[in-house]
């Protein structure tokens, strides 16, 4: 079964230079959507959005593919 918070985790440690400062939490309302929230080092916030956020808006498309596979909704935060 495929975990949505280990495929957020995977590709944000991917692309920071600190991957050690990468942890994601995840939370699910009583609607069955998942929240997760992406939370990186200081240093790394820029690489994770990317220019005019970029970066964090193909991490929110990749993940609710994602979740539409295992037919669930998710959000992602960025922290």
């Amino acid at each position: 079964m495929l975990v949505l918070k280990d495929v957020l985790t995977d590709m944000a440690k991917a692309i920071v230079e600190t991957p050690d400062g990468v942890s994601v939490t995840e939370t699910e309302d009583e609607n069955g959507e998942i929240l997760l929230t992406l939370t990186v080092a200081p240093d790394d916030m820029g690489k994770v959005i990317g220019r005019h956020g970029r970066i964090a808006n193909a991490l929110r498309s990749i993940m609710k593919a994602a979740a539409a596979t295992v037919g669930k909704k998710v959000t992602v935060e960025i922290q």
